[in-house]
């Protein structure tokens, strides 16, 4: 029997594909870029921390209109559960009304999508909605619908309805030439069409509508508890700005911000698992 240890030394001595230095450099390298990236919004807020406190100690700006950062810290800690609370609030009136949008706006895109005479019928109607500033809107929505929530989920709903209806259509009608091609040598039906082709090739398009709607959802939130709320992170900026405590009225603007950034951050959370083949084909970074 011929001895297995007299093979080729040289040929057990070869190193793996892949188990090199080379590839452990590569895999230390993309950790620390990893990492890297995960520091950097924590740098962006820190600059603009200290952006803040210079432009407050300097008074550059009235304190009365922009308080330090410490006295809007302290403002919260204050009062915790009540701005907490308000937070919550307007948490749900933005989650709420953001998903009438995608509804609504994802069905009105099909539509659009599907017949000339359709988008032709409604599209300058859909334009001339978006150009009127929603904040005119405000006070004929509560003589409309009164104080409350409706409203307020009604301000949302328009401001971000025009940008999902968009993505949608302009995605659907926009679908790659090769796969339109492929869909047709299949001799595939229009709902075949549409499932395996039309609509994932669209979601690329769609997503960016709704994350152009998703702020826009906040900004409407704030808007409507302006006019009509009675709780809120918009109403606390109201009440308390109207009686010289801007240090409360930054604190609940500071927690907008902060809402927007984890709704956003979800979204794009969303996304990555929802389509995961998109980063991988169109982009390296």
């Amino acid at each position: 029997m011929t001895d297995v240890r007299s093979a080729d030394p040289a040929v057990a001595a070869t190193p793996a594909p892949g188990a090199g230095p080379e590839s452990g450099r590569a895999g230390r390298g993309a950790g620390l870029r990893a990492g890297a990236g995960a520091a950097l919004p924590a740098v962006g807020l820190l600059i603009a921390l200290a952006v803040w406190w210079l432009t407050a100690r300097l008074e550059l700006i009235h304190p009365a209109a922009l308080p330090p950062p410490g006295e809007v810290l302290t403002a919260f800690v204050d009062k915790p559960v009540q701005m907490l609370g308000h937070t919550w609030d307007t948490m749900l009136e933005i989650l709420y009304g953001f998903a009438l949008s995608v509804a609504a706006g994802v069905l009105l895109g099909l539509s659009l999508a599907s017949s000339r005479t359709v988008e032709r019928m409604f599209t300058p109607l859909l334009v001339a909605v978006n150009a009127v500033p929603k904040i005119t809107l405000g006070p004929l929505l509560v003589v409309a619908f009164g104080w409350g929530q409706t409203p307020i989920l009604t301000m949302v709903f328009l401001l971000c309805f025009f940008p999902i209806v968009l993505s949608t259509a302009t995605g659907l009608t926009t679908t790659p030439a090769d796969l339109a091609e492929l869909v047709r040598s299949w001799n595939a039906s229009r709902w075949q069409a549409f499932r395996k082709v039309r609509f994932p090739a669209a979601l690329p398009q769609i997503f960016v509508g709704l994350k152009v709607a998703m702020p826009l959802a906040a900004i409407g939130a704030v808007i409507g508890e302006f006019q009509a709320g009675e709780s809120g992170l918009g109403y606390v900026i109201t009440q308390y700005a109207g009686v010289g405590d801007t240090a409360t009225a930054w604190a609940a603007i500071m927690l907008v911000a902060l809402v927007s950034i984890l709704l956003y951050s979800a979204l794009l959370l969303t996304e990555r698992l929802a389509l995961p083949w998109v980063r991988e084909t169109t982009s390296s970074r």
